[in-house]
This record gives C-alpha cells, structure tokens and sequence, in this order.
C-alpha cells in the first residue's frame, strides 16, 4: 500500500515522543516478515504489552463434510437465518489451508475487539452499512465495498443498518493484496491496472481513546481463540505512519477489461492471497466481435477450484443461480455455460451481473454447514 499517515508522530522514528502531560507514547512497530516486510509504526497511549487477564475462549471450528462423490456445488446462503455478530455469526463454506471462506449475517453487535494473528481478512459488504472500527482509525463502510484487515489488526464492527450480510475470506500464510503484476518495483499501482491507488480508502478519522476499564480482545492465534483483557481502551491509537493499514475498496470502482472476444476470468483478477486469486466479474460492456459468444466457454480446471459467490443481477451462464448462492467447480471436471444461455447470449451488449470469485489452487474442503444449503442436483444441470 501506499505510504500514509495520520495523526501526530514525531518527527523521527524511534525518538522521544512525549504527552501533554511529560509522559512518553508508546511506539510499536506493526510489521510483516519480521523486520523485513511493510510495516507501520503506531504510537499509544498506553503500552499495548499491558495485560490484565488472559484466557483462553475456545476453539476454531472447521467440521469437515466429508465428500463421497467428486461433483459440482451449488451452496445456497440467501435464506441463513441471521444471528451472531460479524465474528461469532460466520458461517464457514468451504477451506484449506490457505483460506477460508464464510458468510455472515450478524444481528447483534460486539461488545468486545478482535484480532485475527493467523491471516488477513477480507469482508466484502453484500449488504450493509456502518464503520469498521481499527487501531488505525475509522473505516465507515457500504454495499460493495472489500475491507482488507491485516493480521494483527485489532477491530471491531459498529453496524448502522439493520440488515448486515458480508462474504469473509481468510487467508493464512501470506497477504491478501493487488496482483503483483499491477504493480512496479515501487509497489505503485500501473496504467493497465483495473483500479489505482485513488480507489482505495484508508482510514481517515482517528479518535483518541484514553477511557479506562476493562476492554476484551479476543485473539485468533494456533487454532485458538484467546481472550485478552486491558484495562485501557484497544484503540488508543494517537498518529501511525507506513505502509501496512486497513482499507477499503468498492467493487464498483473497479473497471472492467472487455476485447472483441471473450476475456478469461483473470482480467477480473482483484487481489491475490496465499495460493489463491479474488476476481470481481462487474456489469461491463460485452464483447463486440460481431460472431462472439459473450459466455464462458467450457473450461477445465485442472489446477485449481472454483468458487463464485453471487451479489446481484442475471449470471448469463446460469441458470437457477440466485444471491448469495455459491457454486464450487473444483478441479479435474469440466464446467460451462448452462443449455440455451450459449444462444440467449448472442448479439446480447451489456451484462449487469456482479459476483465475487475465489480461485485456489490447492483443493477445498466442504464445511458441515455446506451440507445443509448444498443443491445435490446442480451437477446434472447441464442436461437439457
């Protein structure tokens, strides 16, 4: 990410930075890969060392449906019942161990603060509005928009409507972050990029926290959950400055890239994580060859699965595919567009769809949770 700053911090790093009342900040170095990654640096209000308490809350569940058949998915979320908070109410999908996916349509807000120290996050806002609450600052968030929460950061969601619903991917050892080759050596977003670095928004209000109390971070770390309680406000946060923060993007702002034929899924290519890719398929001019046809053809995947993820409008290749459904095609058998939609398509301008695509190439697995939404007869959907 781009060099950013906000707040007050001293002149130099690693100098005296003092309060009001002669007491020095505490500085903490936010960084990845050690000492050779990006990193920020943050100055507190209080040590963030200080613990009063910690214990342990519980286990990550990940039951597994175990797969008799090798076959095509169609995972249908639209109807879960809503519950939970943005943390507890997720609903796990599918996962390996580069990632996972889950949905979550939370009801309830949260009373304490989360850190996840074993991957990035990325929400992506199917329905809702409100502020994503960080150590670096307030992030208000609304429909369409991806928030890329790095691994250690501490956070929570202030929901402002009513009916929240997000689509959550975590990946684990390494980032979720643009494709490197929209990038320069610098790390500065290219002219062929579909977004540029005007695009994306970072935190841009930090409040000063200096309550005290007790304040609860539950922290995802070793397949744990561990609660950690201080006695001062989590984000006490006064100025930060570097290259490692959250921030948001909306799917909206990104621009499609069309040809006179049909493009392959990787122009839709967002962000790239650890062994897998995220692509944003947006409403978009279709291709103008004048004998195109303006569907996917069949294609195998040989080395990785497939998972959309359907937002809104008419997926010209499906049929029967509503939102929030998932469909899996993983690896080794062929998909396609359904019967008819091949001919429906032609001469067709412009599409309207909006779906999120999650590639990964190492195989998924099916939560217990997908077994119950799963349709066991998409697989002969492609039969007249």
């Amino acid at each position: 990410m781009p060099y950013y700053k906000l707040g007050e911090v001293p002149h130099k790093r690693h100098t005296q930075f003092r309060k009001p009342d002669g007491g020095l900040y505490a500085e903490e170095l936010f960084g990845e890969e050690g000492f050779s990654g990006v990193s920020s640096l943050l100055y507190h209000q209080f040590p963030p060392t200080r613990v009063t308490r910690v214990e342990r809350y519980g286990d990550v569940c990940q039951k597994e449906w175990k797969q008799e058949t090798h076959r095509h998915h169609h995972v249908q979320t639209k109807d879960i019942t809503p519950g939970g908070d943005p943390i507890t109410g997720r609903k796990l999908m599918f996962f390996n161990n580069d990632c996972t996916l889950s949905v979550v349509r939370p009801n309830e807000t949260m009373n304490y603060f989360y850190r996840n120290a074993m991957g990035d996050e990325l929400l992506f806002v199917h329905q809702g509005t409100g502020t994503l609450e960080t150590t670096f600052g307030l992030l208000p968030y609304h429909e369409g928009d991806y928030l890329v929460i790095p691994r250690g950061t501490t956070w929570r969601v202030q929901p402002e409507s009513d009916d929240q619903r997000f689509l959550v991917v975590e990946a684990f050892g390494g980032a979720i972050q643009p494709p490197k080759r929209y990038r320069n050596e610098f790390g500065q977003l290219l002219e062929h990029s579909p977004y540029c670095e005007r695009d994306l928004r970072p935190p841009t209000e930090l409040p000063q926290h200096t309550e005290r109390g007790e304040f609860q971070v539950h922290v995802k770390v070793n397949g744990e959950v561990m609660t950690y309680v201080y006695d001062f406000h989590p984000l006490d946060v006064v100025g930060w400055d570097g290259y490692l923060y959250p921030y948001a993007f909306n799917i909206s702002d990104f621009e499609p890239i069309t040809g006179r034929v049909h493009q392959p899924p990787p122009v839709h290519q967002t962000f790239e994580g650890p062994n897998f890719v995220v692509c944003s398929f947006c409403p978009r001019k279709l291709d103008y060859h004048p004998l195109s046809v303006p569907v996917p053809y069949n294609h195998s995947n040989i080395d990785s699965d497939e998972v959309i993820y359907y937002v809104s409008g008419e997926f010209g290749s499906r049929r029967g595919i509503d939102i929030s459904s998932f469909t899996l095609h993983p690896r080794g058998i062929a998909h396609g567009p359904h019967p008819g939609t091949v001919e429906k398509s032609l001469g067709a301008e412009r599409t309207e769809e909006l779906a999120v695509m999650v590639d990964t190439f190492r195989p998924l697995k099916l939560s217990a949770d997908a077994e119950a939404l799963d349709d066991a007869n998409y697989p002969y959907s492609w039969l007249d």
